[in-house]
């Protein structure tokens, strides 16, 4: 058995999880999220837990039971809680803005970088250089920041560039001058 698979999923108060079949919904207060367990694993609900059980000890079924388990968590942890990213983009004349559902980002281009907000996702940008994306899908929200990220990645010469909150860019030195 895995060791992350058996443990329990607590599942809070104001959350309610239906298991039908291989059909997991999870409801909250922020979304409802589905996913559909593969048929070697099962699932058993308790009172205020839910349990990961495995149907047979293949070496392909304990990694699916330690991965389904943390699914469903996060599927808990976010129909209750939200994820969130935070992104700071660091570099002269480097601003974003949110209008309607589209974010623009200005990045250094001749032309704004205009990037489309999915449903699921809420985008907040504070001091025109600090974006604030929250979810309860943490996917699809690892998923949008990626897609941020990717027009301007750090850059470690001068260190410009899309950073994720508290991420630290390794700095190179540059060329060094004639001597």
């Amino acid at each position: 058995m895995s060791r992350i698979g058996k443990l329990p999923i607590g599942i809070p108060k104001d959350v309610d999880v239906n298991c039908t079949g291989a059909e997991v919904t999870v409801k909250g207060k922020f979304g409802t999220l589905n996913n559909t367990l593969p048929d070697v694993l099962g699932l058993e609900q308790n009172d205020s837990t839910l349990v990961v059980s495995v149907k047979d000890n293949t070496r392909k079924t304990k990694a699916l039971h330690g991965l389904y388990r943390t699914l469903i968590d996060n599927m808990i942890v976010g129909v209750s809680e939200q994820f969130q990213k935070t992104l700071v983009l660091v570099g002269v004349g480097y601003r974003a803005n949110v209008q309607g559902n589209s974010l623009t980002l200005n990045l250094g281009y001749s032309h704004p970088v205009i990037i489309e907000i999915p449903d699921i996702i809420s985008v907040e940008v504070v001091q025109n250089t600090t974006i604030t994306i929250k979810s309860c899908d943490k996917e699809k929200l690892g998923l949008f920041a990626a897609q941020i990220r990717s027009w301007r990645p750090p850059e470690p010469y001068k260190g410009k560039g899309i950073l994720y909150q508290g991420e630290v860019v390794l700095r190179k030195a540059g060329k060094s001058g004639k001597k």
